[in-house]
């Protein structure tokens, strides 16, 4: 990837679902450590968005390129092993593992030591285990979570399954981490939180972020730049300072404050 290169790269991409199109013609642009909003009204098309981008959709029309790379028609897996990983509207724990191994997880798929190894008890499967548990505990501690790494994630109060969930994402070493809608559920004192939270991360990791929320605040207070989405189409992209005066946002949540 060049200098010039978008790392994430989308152009005229849409899908359809038998004469019902989703999302058309979407054309949308990161650079490397960006922190951009994309907002819209309920059913506009934001999650089918990050499906195409995850590749748990194939696009039907356009192209998805990923520092250059063309991503259509990718296993979301090897999206993931590429460097877009995602967290859901929905929190998708493994609840009945403990803190710490939901985040090992995601360190297994960058393992280095091979399937063989760990059958058979090798040395490199002891030291590789080591190495993912210290990253892992690390990782917790940034997010305030190793006080309770050997919890159930399930019994964990829901913010910090929030945390969670970013934690393990973060986790897969990520070049474009995925925000949908993190702060769903969240009270003001836990957004203003995350807020805090997806500027740490960004800076510390050098990310680029995608984010789906519904808490203008959150998105006007983070995001340098704001893509909008109404039944599918693109109708704005802007400044959060645009976006905010903007006729046609106006007019898509139907009179809705969007300040």
């Amino acid at each position: 990837m060049t200098a010039k290169t978008p790392l994430l790269k989308v152009e005229n991409a849409g899908i359809r679902f038998g004469g019902l199109k989703a999302v058309s013609d979407v054309n949308v642009e990161l650079k490397q450590g960006e922190l951009v909003g994309l907002i819209g009204p309920n059913g506009a098309g934001k999650t089918t968005f990050f499906n195409l981008l995850t590749g748990v959709y194939v696009p039907t029309e356009g192209s998805i390129s990923l520092a250059g790379e063309k991503l259509n028609g990718q296993a979301p897996y090897k999206i993931n092993q590429k460097g877009i990983s995602r967290t859901f509207q929905n929190i998708r724990l493994f609840g009945d593992l403990s803190v710490l191994d939901n985040v090992k997880v995601a360190y297994h798929s960058l393992a280095k030591h091979s399937i063989l190894s760990s059958i058979f008890r090798l040395p490199s499967h002891f030291s590789g285990e080591k190495e993912m548990e210290e990253k892992a505990i690390e990782f917790l501690k940034i997010f305030k979570l190793d006080g309770v790494m050997h919890e159930m994630a399930k019994n964990l109060p829901y913010g910090q399954q929030r945390r969670l969930e970013i934690a393990r994402a973060l986790a897969a070493n990520p070049k474009l981490l995925l925000l949908d809608e993190p702060a769903a559920g969240m009270n003001p004192q836990e957004t203003d939180e995350l807020m805090n939270l997806i500027s740490l991360i960004r800076e510390r990791f050098d990310l680029t972020i995608l984010l789906i929320e519904h808490d203008m605040l959150l998105v006007m207070g983070v995001c340098e730049r704001i893509y909008v989405l109404d039944h599918g189409q693109l109708i704005a992209e802007g400044t959060p300072e645009q976006i905010r005066n903007n006729p046609k946002v106006i007019e898509a949540y139907l009179g809705e404050e969007v300040s």
